[in-house]
């Protein structure tokens, strides 16, 4: 029987560069994980109603360094982007129960008030992607773990209803959060410099 899946690789010019095509990470093999959202022992039910999420993008504004002729840039502080969440809404209020509960924690609509703290109301989310198995007794194999610390509700959009469709409903949220960090080795730390280690210069 002919062997030709190895060749499938794009060839990069040295001995071993050609190689089988590697499987991608699939976008429907994924769960969320909340804690501290909403209420209490509610983290299976968040879990079970997602639809989508995003993850991370990062922005690092470059700033500039102007020199005799020339401008050079070093980067300046990171911001991590928000992140979307997509609930579906289910015929027991599971979701929007949980939801609003959220919502009321960073801010009692009914009284007017609001937390004295950030620290309140914050929750933390994991998002991890899966290696497609796992069953009651055998847990899937986990892939990538986004870890988001400091989570908060920036937006939530309840949807509208729609006569012309019958799609299930959903629950859009924004999420905001102070830090975020790719577990299992995937975002190593760096090598440390010294002041005195050559080539620090631009």
């Amino acid at each position: 029987m002919a062997v030709t899946l190895q060749n499938f690789g794009v060839p990069t010019g040295d001995a071993f560069s050609r190689g089988g095509i590697l499987m991608p990470k699939v976008k429907n093999r994924f769960r969320v994980f909340v804690a501290n959202f909403g209420m209490p022992g509610s983290a299976v039910g968040f879990t079970q109603q997602v639809v989508t999420v995003a993850r991370p993008t990062v922005n690092f504004t470059p700033q500039p360094v102007h020199s005799y002729n020339s401008v050079a840039y070093y980067a300046g502080k990171a911001e991590w982007e928000m992140v979307e969440v997509t609930l579906r809404d289910d015929v027991t209020n599971s979701a929007s129960r949980l939801v609003g509960a959220q919502v009321q924690r960073q801010m009692n609509f009914f009284e007017q008030t609001v937390p004295m703290s950030a620290g309140d109301y914050k929750f933390q989310m994991a998002v991890e992607c899966l290696d497609g198995g796992g069953t009651a007794q055998d847990d899937a194999v986990v892939l990538e773990r986004w870890e988001f610390e400091g989570c908060l509700l920036a937006s939530c959009n309840f949807e509208s209803f729609d006569y012309a469709t019958a799609d299930a409903m959903t629950i859009e949220m924004t999420i905001r959060f102070d830090n975020t960090t790719l577990a299992g080795g995937l975002m190593p730390d760096p090598p440390y410099y010294s002041v005195n280690t050559p080539g620090l210069n631009f």
